[in-house]
């Protein structure tokens, strides 16, 4: 009976759609549709380059800034990943999980979440400054686009330099054949990114060792108690998996490791 009442569900949501792309055909054909007393008026958004006689230069540079705009939206999740936080926490938290050997626990979905919301913590000095020195100036028409990139940029720069390593940038600085720059303003911000990322990834995985460690010790032990009782059959993750899990409850293991991470980013 439960699945009969889904299936009628799903059957009327359906039919009521149906029923409703015709009326909306109708509207956006005629500009409204009043079945009854009620009346629907549907929007319409177009964004074209058609040529005019009373067209301006300046028209379509805005539409051109628009449509660059709306790109840039489509690269924030690689500007999230590659220019915050977001890099050293994830291949941390993946580390931890097979350090304990719980297979998808947590899962993926719990670790990105997570990821994604210490970054915003670790990066939210960063996030305020870039909205009152960048964002809330441009939306006040105070300074152009052109002010509020570069007022954007320098938070940015400054966290990345904070993090990446002086033989990282001067791999990317030699790799890129620029002259050698006097001081961080005149480093490229497409020398300093991956320069960044390569400097997260090192370091994310000298935590990961440590991490590694005390559980591979414990694996050690384990393996042999249990080669020592004759029980060779038997997995050594098996039994170690639950002294691992107690191990990092007794000893607060998410406190630890959260910590850990957010003050090396400081």
């Amino acid at each position: 009976m439960r699945r009969f009442g889904q299936i009628a569900a799903l059957l009327l949501v359906t039919g009521t759609l149906f029923a409703t792309v015709p009326a909306l055909a109708e509207g956006g054909r005629g500009g409204s549709y009043t079945p009854g007393s009620s009346g629907l008026t549907l929007p319409s958004l177009s964004l074209s380059f058609a040529n005019s006689t009373g067209q301006k230069p300046q028209d379509i540079v805005s539409v051109l800034r628009i449509v660059m705009m709306l790109t840039v939206l489509t690269l924030a999740p690689a500007i999230l990943i590659m220019m915050t936080s977001f890099t050293r926490i994830v291949v941390v938290l993946s580390f931890l999980r097979q350090a304990l050997g719980t297979q998808q626990m947590p899962p993926n979905q719990l670790i990105v979440g997570l990821s994604l919301f210490l970054s915003f913590f670790v990066m939210a000095p960063t996030w305020k400054q870039i909205s009152g020195n960048s964002l809330e100036p441009f939306l006040a028409e105070k300074i152009d686009q052109q002010t509020a990139y570069e007022r954007a940029e320098a938070p940015l720069r400054e966290f990345m330099f904070g993090q990446t390593r002086e033989k990282d940038l001067e791999l990317f600085l030699s790799l890129s054949k620029e002259a050698k720059p006097e001081n961080k303003e005149q480093v490229p911000t497409y020398v300093l990114i991956p320069a960044f990322v390569i400097s997260e990834l090192k370091t994310a995985f000298q935590i990961g060792f440590m991490l590694y460690l005390p559980f591979l010790v414990l694996d050690m032990i384990v393996a042999s108690v249990l080669m020592a009782m004759g029980m060779m059959m038997l997995p050594p993750a098996v039994i170690s998996l639950p002294f691992k899990l107690l191990l990092f409850v007794l000893v607060d293991g998410w406190q630890l490791v959260v910590g850990s991470l957010v003050k090396s980013f400081g």
